[in-house]
């Protein structure tokens, strides 16, 4: 700049003695002024040098000051960063074309700029300037200035154009080596790096960073020993950054030497890239702890490896997998094994990590497929394994202990080695059992005949006998089922089966619906002689041993024998109770079955039977000529039972006793109230009979005549048309000619609506239409039954018209049926189904409270079997949970676990896993979930439900691996439950965007997973 001064004086000087003699005032003031102004510029202050300059053009009369003028102002507003200052400079080189400041007018803005820090600024200048017009020393500094603009943008090329020009300059030539270097280093280019860095290694500015890069430099060329030893020299007088990523260069280094102990203390030191490691890092740290033996350190890195699928990944995940099994835990192992068998980047990984997931899909389950698919899988991966044998051995077994018979099935048909064959047979027996447990009996029948056909495993051969029998006796195929039974007990391995134990049982109910009850009677004896008998079972053989001899008017072995199951108390006490009685009556003991009825009236207020009691003790006491006590008894049977289907048969015992005592009037009272109240019953038909007795006895037949023609059900000049036409159509019936019987009674009603028989032709087509699975057609008869008035057939066609409506789902129409089954049966089974199907139907609903209300009558019953009950307690543990009630429904899926099979139990297993993971107890929970994976495996849904479970449990324990592997691994296999599979991809999203907060190897997902 003092260069500029003097010259500047020397061209005004010139100017001076041009001039004339006289000077005037005004110039020696510009002179002044300009001078002061430049002084000020000097000395950086530049807002009054620039106001000055402004000042001072306003006055000025020569070009070249003015020119000046304008090129201070411009350089100010450079410095100042005031916003027009590009538009100054470049109105001064277009104002100015021959100023000699044009170039330096470039040269010095940028060179502003380019100190200040401002690279893209300073390219925008540099690139104006005529580097021709620079002098040596002028062109070196440019050359420099533009290469490290160049190379602080990034753009290596133009950098190292420009730096290879002054390679070997006095003043720029280390620099421009030393970046040079760098730009190689940054390119991978680690030799020509190094040969740069040599030529600078000597110079004490640059010696610092050089070490850094050089032990970084020799471990990429892998010379590990020289890199340890300058990266070592090098921690002390580094920085945080720099000391993290010495430590990995060093630990990196122990490393590829295999010195995993020494590389421990170096890797764990890192601090990773921008506060993040990769996967990379994270396999290292975690195998140098495996090779070390330090299990779990090794899983708390491995565990960290998400997204990933290459080399270092699939090694990464066989070693955790091999952790996992050091340490015993099974379930995470799995995961990693497979995650590992299903890369391909070491073959020889990805066989062996195969073997392990198959065996332990063997030991602990499988909740992806089933076991049997997986070993399968691994036979026809590797046929040449040298571990074929072994696993051929696993298969055969798995079929059974997997569980998942039905996928078994499927597997098995068609292959036919030995084993594959006792295999088939196990698992067809197996699945039978599934189903016959379902109530699907015909299928049940047709698996238990496929295990018997095979006949490889004696004692299988003899249970599926057993069941087969079992089937046959529910689809009331009861010849069929005594034969079979029969062939079970003459197995020579029966005695060894669980079976064994009630067959005599089963034998004796099988003769009794055969009504061989000789027969029955010797085996219930036979059954009831066993020593271990559960008093359930014990109850029901007395009771149906008294229904045996009673049946056949044994009345005083019936007694004994209803004695003891009131004895007992387990089981139907009440009909227990009422049996004995009437056997007592039926012995001639009349008083003793009076005081026995009153007795069973008074103790048992609630039982289905009480009506029946009254019934019974009215009769007693018309035998015992007691008629007012009887007509009490009949009146009471009306008045607390008026539904009951006694009632008509107690009006028309009234009727006859007034009948025979010749109160006519009162009679005819009687009869003509059964015959209006309940028409087309048999106690109507013989109600309409008596009147016209009573009416030919008074002689008043025209009075009989009008009142009968009331009657829409009574045609006096048809009747014996309409007697014979049912009596053709019935006997259809009992010969089990259905179609003609169907044909026949249809005929009847339509000729007939009215008609005598009306009732029961309605049942019997409705029976015969059910029976043929035409449930839509037997439905309205049905409902012709119920509609009518109460009478022997009214409950069982509650019970076949609920069923037709609870098959089609249709709620809203099976419960009022249900609701007058409940409150009309007189069977307690007919109860139990009725209640229990209340409690489904109004939780369909979404009636909560009234299902509970159901569920908790059902489980007061003394007579239910497992499913009932779990049903039962899966309803209330439901509705818990939909009213939001979780303390409620833990407690019911307990009890759901305790009996339940099949889905029920997988339900309950992964309700139970749930609320273990909602206490925190994430191990139990995990636990659990393994469970339902190896017992339960073909109730998918549940499979995958628990997995989600699963995969918070994990994330919860810090493993990301397995949490993150497990959701992937469920919205793979598990696309037919859209639910599932949106709740897996949320908590997917969630994990991996927190994950890749430390982890750079992990992107973050949209909340789509993409």
């Amino acid at each position: 700049m003092l260069k500029k001064t003097v010259l500047l004086l020397i061209f005004l000087l010139g100017i001076l003695l041009k001039s004339h003699a006289q000077q005037s005032e005004a110039y020696t003031n510009h002179l002044v002024d300009y001078q002061k102004a430049l002084t000020l510029y000097n000395n950086s202050q530049y807002q009054a040098a620039q106001s000055l300059f402004k000042e001072l053009k306003k006055t000025a009369d020569n070009d070249e000051i003015i020119a000046d003028c304008d090129y201070y102002v411009a350089n100010c507003a450079v410095r100042l960063n005031q916003q027009n200052a590009d538009k100054l400079i470049e109105d001064f080189v277009e104002n100015h074309p021959t100023s000699t400041k044009r170039n330096s007018a470039f040269l010095d803005v940028a060179d502003y700029y380019f100190t200040n820090g401002k690279y893209a600024y300073a390219k925008k200048w540099y690139d104006r300037v005529d580097e021709n017009s620079l002098s040596r020393s002028e062109r070196d500094k440019f050359s420099f200035n533009m290469g490290y603009v160049a190379f602080a943008t990034k753009d290596y090329k133009t950098a190292r154009n420009y730096l290879s020009r002054i390679e070997n300059s006095k003043e720029y030539g280390s620099q421009a080596k030393y970046y040079i270097g760098f730009m190689a280093y940054e390119s991978d280019d680690y030799q020509e790096a190094n040969t740069y860095f040599d030529q600078v290694s000597d110079q004490e500015k640059y010696k610092e960073k050089l070490s850094y890069y050089q032990a970084d430099l020799n471990f990429k060329l892998g010379n590990f020993d020289e890199a340890i030893k300058l990266a070592k020299a090098q921690l002390p007088k580094s920085n945080r950054v720099e000391i993290s990523e010495l430590n990995k260069i060093i630990g990196e280094s122990y490393f590829n030497q295999q010195k995993y102990a020494e590389a421990l203390p170096y890797l764990s030191e890192y601090q990773g890239k921008n506060g993040k490691w990769n996967n990379t890092d994270y396999y290292q740290l975690g195998y140098a702890y495996y090779k070390q033996g330090d299990f779990e350190k090794a899983i708390s890195e491995f565990n960290k490896i998400i997204d990933g699928n290459n080399s270092v990944a699939q090694n990464a995940y066989y070693h955790l997998g091999e952790s996992y099994i050091k340490l015993n835990k099974k379930q995470e192992a799995l995961n990693a094994f497979r995650n590992a068998s299903q890369m391909d980047f070491d073959l020889k990984i990805q066989e062996d990590a195969w073997l392990n997931y198959a065996k332990i899909s063997y030991e602990i389950g499988n909740p992806y497929q089933s076991v049997p698919q997986v070993l399968t899988t691994y036979l026809e991966t590797y046929p040449n394994s040298t571990y074929k044998e072994e696993i051929e051995i696993l298969l055969i077994d798995s079929y059974i202990t997997s569980k998942n018979y039905q996928e078994a099935l499927k597997i098995l048909e068609g292959k036919r080695s030995f084993a594959s064959k006792e295999a088939y047979q196990k698992v067809t027996f197996y699945r039978g059992l599934e189903l016959y447990n379902e109530g699907n009996y015909q299928e049940a029948k047709a698996l238990f005949n496929k295990s018997i056909k095979e006949a490889i495993n004696e004692t299988y051969t003899t249970r599926a006998t057993f069941w087969k029998a079992e089937s046959d006796y529910n689809l009331t195929n009861y010849d069929e089922a005594l034969i079979g039974f029969k062939q079970f007990q003459q197995s020579n391995t029966a005695q060894v089966t669980p079976e064994y134990k009630n067959s005599d049982y089963n034998l004796a109910y099988t003769y009794f619906k055969q009504k061989n009850y000789t027969k029955s009677s010797e085996y219930f004896n036979k059954f009831l002689q066993r020593a271990d008998l559960d008093p359930v079972h014990l109850n029901d053989a007395y009771l149906r041993l008294g229904d045996a001899h009673f049946v056949s008017s044994n009345y005083s072995a019936a007694i004994a024998a209803y004695e003891k199951a009131v004895k007992i108390n387990k089981v139907d006490a009440d009909y227990a109770f009422f049996q004995k009685t009437l056997s007592e009556g039926y012995e001639g003991k009349s008083s003793q079955k009076i005081s026995g009825l009153k007795e069973f009236i008074q103790k048992y207020p609630n039982s289905t039977l009480r009506d029946d009691a009254m019934y019974e003790l009215g009769n007693s006491y018309i035998k015992a000529n007691e008629t007012v006590e009887a007509m009490k008894m009949y009146d009471r049977l009306a008045n607390e039972n008026p539904r009951s289907t006694f009632v008509p048969k107690a009006l028309l015992r009234q009727g006859l006793v007034h009948y025979n005592a010749s109160r006519n009037n009162e009679a005819l009272d009687k009869f003509k109230t059964v015959a209006t109240n309940y028409p087309n019953t048999a106690e109507a038909n013989q109600a309409v009979s008596t009147v016209r007795l009573i009416y030919i006895d008074l002689g008043r037949v025209n009075d009989y005549a009008s009142w009968v023609q009331t009657l829409d059900y009574v045609s006096v000049s048809d009747a014996d048309l309409d007697n014979a036409t049912y009596e053709s159509a019935e006997k259809k019936y009992l010969d089990n000619k259905t179609d003609d019987a169907i044909k026949q009674f249809n005929g009847y009603l339509n000729q007939f609506p009215n008609g005598l028989h009306n009732l029961k032709a309605h049942f019997y087509v409705a029976q015969l239409y059910f029976k043929k699975d035409l449930k839509e057609n037997a439905a309205p008869h049905y409902q012709a039954v119920i509609s009518a008035t109460p009478s022997e057939f009214t409950e069982e066609a509650l019970s076949r018209l609920s069923q037709i409506y609870l098959d089609a789902k249709d709620w809203l129409s099976a419960i009022p049926v249900l609701k007058r089954l409940e409150s009309e049966a007189r069977f307690p089974q007919n109860v139990v189904y009725a209640q229990s199907n209340l409690m489904k139907a109004n939780y369909q609903l979404n009636k909560y409270n009234e299902a509970v209300g159901y569920a908790e009558k059902v489980l007061q019953q003394s007579k239910i079997d497992n499913k009932i009950t779990s049903d039962a307690y899966v309803i209330i543990a439901r509705s818990a949970m939909k009213t939001n009630n979780e303390t409620r429904a833990k407690t019911a899926y307990a009890e759901v676990e305790k009996t339940a099979s099949g889905e029920t139990a997988a339900e309950a297993y992964y309700f139970k896993a749930y609320f273990q993971n909602k206490a925190g107890d994430h191990e139990a929970s995990n636990i659990t979930v393994q469970k339902l994976a190896k017992d339960f495996s073909g109730y998918k849904k549940y499979s995958a439900k628990g997995l989600v479970l699963m995969a918070r449990n994990y994330y919860a324990l810090n493993d990301a691996f397995q949490a993150t592997y497990i959701l992937e691994s469920v919205i793979e296999n598990f696309k037919d439950y859209d639910d599932v599979v949106t709740e897996a991809q949320i908590e997917l999203t969630k994990i991996k965007t927190e994950q890749a907060k430390t982890n750079a190897s992990v992107q973050e997902q949209d909340p789509e997973g993409n």
